[in-house]
C-alpha cells in the first residue's frame, strides 16, 4: 500500500521494557478518543489478563512470518526471544483518513516507523527515573523469572542510549506529570498542522 498524503500523524511510544509505554499509551488513548490505537501482532504468549486482539494479535511464528514476507507489517523486531510488529493498513488507512495514531513499540521498530513515515510520525522515549526504579517495576509485574529480568535490564541499558535520537524524552517519574507532557506534545503538533493545511482536520486539538 503507498503511503497516503495525509495530515494524519503516528505518535510512537517507546520506552525500556517496564517503562511504562503500555499503560501511558492506554491512559492517552482514553484522554483522546479522537486517537486511534496500533494494536501490535506478537508470537509471544499471552499474559494473564490480555485479551486477544485487544492488547496484542498473538499469533504463531508461522503465521507471523508469513504477515511479515507478504510485506504486511509497518514495522517489526525480535524482543526477548519473541516476534513483534505492526501491521501496515490498518495504520495507513487511519492516516489516509486524516486520524492520529498511537504506536506503542520498541526502538527497533521506532527506527523502521520514522523511516517509512518520515516526519508525519513523532517519536517519543519514556525515560525511567533509574534503572532500578525499572527492575523494581519489572519485579512487582511478576511476569518474569530473575533471569528474564536481568536479561530485560542488560536491553534497558542498550535501549537508554537510543532516547538521543528521538524527537521528545519524557522522564516517567510520576504518571499524571508523564501524561501532561505527551497530551502537551500530541496538542503541539495539532497546532502545526492545523497552520500548515489551513483548516484541521475536523478533528479536536489537545
Amino acid at each position: 500500500m503507498a503511503l497516503p498524503k495525509t495530515r494524519g500523524r503516528a505518535f510512537v511510544i517507546s520506552s525500556p521494557s517496564g517503562g511504562g509505554k503500555t499503560t501511558v499509551a492506554a491512559r492517552l488513548l482514553r484522554a483522546l478518543p479522537r486517537l486511534t490505537r496500533s494494536v501490535s501482532v506478537t508470537t509471544r504468549p499471552m499474559r494473564r489478563g490480555e485479551r486477544q486482539g485487544r492488547d496484542y494479535d498473538f499469533v504463531s511464528p508461522a503465521a507471523f512470518h508469513r504477515l511479515r514476507r507478504a510485506g504486511q507489517l509497518l514495522e517489526w523486531a525480535r524482543v526477548h526471544g519473541a516476534y513483534y510488529g505492526t501491521p501496515k493498513r490498518p495504520v495507513l488507512q487511519a492516516l489516509a483518513g486524516g486520524r492520529d495514531v498511537v504506536l506503542s513499540i520498541d526502538v527497533q521498530g521506532a527506527r523502521q516507523v520514522r523511516r517509512a513515515l518520515g516526519r508525519r510520525a513523532a517519536l517519543i522515549f519514556l525515560l525511567p527515573p533509574s534503572v532500578e526504579h525499572l527492575r523494581r517495576r519489572l519485579v512487582r509485574r511478576r511476569t518474569e523469572t530473575p533471569a528474564a529480568i536481568r536479561r530485560r535490564l542488560a536491553a534497558a541499558r542498550r535501549e537508554l542510549s537510543c532516547a538521543a535520537w528521538y524527537d521528545y524524552t519524557v522522564v516517567n517519574d510520576r504518571l499524571t506529570r508523564a501524561m501532561q507532557d505527551i497530551r502537551a506534545i500530541v496538542s503541539a503538533h495539532g497546532r502545526v498542522v492545523a497552520r500548515a493545511g489551513g483548516a484541521a482536520s475536523g478533528q479536536e486539538r489537545g
